[in-house]
């Protein structure tokens, strides 16, 4: 079970625990059930108060519709222990899923992975040629997030601060993508700041690390291209995946893996509170952890390519297709070459 599939095994857990009468008749189903990371000190791997909203609607104290929720997700296939704390908070520890089938299915899904079943296309956009560039710029992201996990209610969150008179023509000065980077790194409500480090050419600054970061997933394919191997889901080696974490440097390959299991729940959190800037903030995480991961992909000196350096690769190149995916539904370009 993937992060994502999560929030939706939830909400059927509570329609079948109304339609079995173990919840009043007339229970309101939540649409989308909130899951995210478990905060330092919980239990398990992600949380979600859905108790207490349907508590509300139910007429029962929360505790008691967690533990109903919960017996009614016992036998769920991809769950391995699920938790109540607190007044009424289920908590959730997921079975370990397989590298190579996580790698697999974001390579095979490319800048769609994590997005809905039922995806729209965000394109074309007819915003009122009135509004400033960064109304446009997240009014514009919101749009595609939400298209991504087919939701049609678009709209920005209210009160989007534009730029400051002081910074003038940010996309003159900036480029536009560098610009809507700024503006969407923050909060709509907050003031997007400029300045000379945003088109600093080097890792301090966020926006070139993550075009960086996907450039050399890119450069990778290609030295691994000349050296005669191509990356290889596969090539994960049983359940601990030790081909991908043997050798020098592969100690980040776990934390990457991570993340790509996560992509999928950041994009509905995002489009839930219709925040770009979550999406911003994760591309920064898997840049940093991409860039530390990369010096153990390919060979060096007389190695020669063995499984290891193909399910590496294959990591690496899974990585770079989730930054590409972010960055274009924040409508900034993701070269090849930087």
């Amino acid at each position: 079970m993937t992060p994502a599939d999560l929030s939706s095994t939830v909400a059927r857990a509570v329609r079948r625990a109304v339609e079995d009468g173990e919840l009043p008749a007339g229970t309101g189903v939540p649409e989308r059930v909130v899951v995210e990371r478990t905060r330092p000190g919980g239990v398990g791997d992600y949380a979600t108060p859905v108790a207490f909203q349907v508590a509300r609607a139910a007429g029962r104290p929360p505790a008691e519709v967690a533990r109903v929720i919960a017996e009614g997700l016992a036998a769920e296939p991809g769950l391995e222990r699920v938790e109540i704390t607190g007044a009424g908070f289920l908590n959730f520890t997921l079975a370990a899923r397989s590298a190579a089938g996580l790698v697999r299915e974001v390579l095979s899904r490319g800048p769609r992975y994590g997005y809905a079943d039922d995806a729209g296309e965000a394109e074309p956009f007819c915003w009122a040629p009135t509004a400033g560039f960064r109304q446009r710029a997240v009014h514009e992201a919101v749009v595609r997030i939400l298209r991504s996990q087919g939701r049609e209610d678009g709209g920005a969150p209210p009160g989007v601060a534009p730029v400051a008179r002081r910074d003038g023509d940010v996309v003159a000065t900036y480029g536009r993508d560098a610009a809507t980077w700024a503006v969407l790194s923050v909060p709509a409500r907050e003031t997007p700041q400029f300045g000379a480090p945003l088109l600093v050419q080097d890792e301090s600054s966020e926006f070139f690390l993550v075009r960086y970061a996907h450039a050399r997933a890119k450069a990778l394919g290609r030295g691994a291209a000349r050296l005669g191997f191509h990356a290889d889901p596969a090539a994960f080696a049983g359940p601990a995946d030790p081909a991908a974490f043997d050798g020098p440097g592969a100690a980040g390959a776990p934390a990457l893996l991570r993340l790509l299991a996560e992509y999928p729940l950041v994009l509905e959190a995002a489009a839930h509170r219709r925040a770009p800037e979550q999406v911003v903030r994760f591309l920064v995480r898997t840049a940093d952890e991409l860039l530390d991961f990369q010096h153990c992909v390919l060979p060096k000196g007389d190695e020669k390519p063995s499984a290891a350096h193909r399910a590496r690769l294959a990591l690496a190149e899974a990585a770079g297709t989730v930054l590409a995916g972010g960055l274009a539904l924040l409508g900034i370009d993701a070269p090849d070459c930087l």
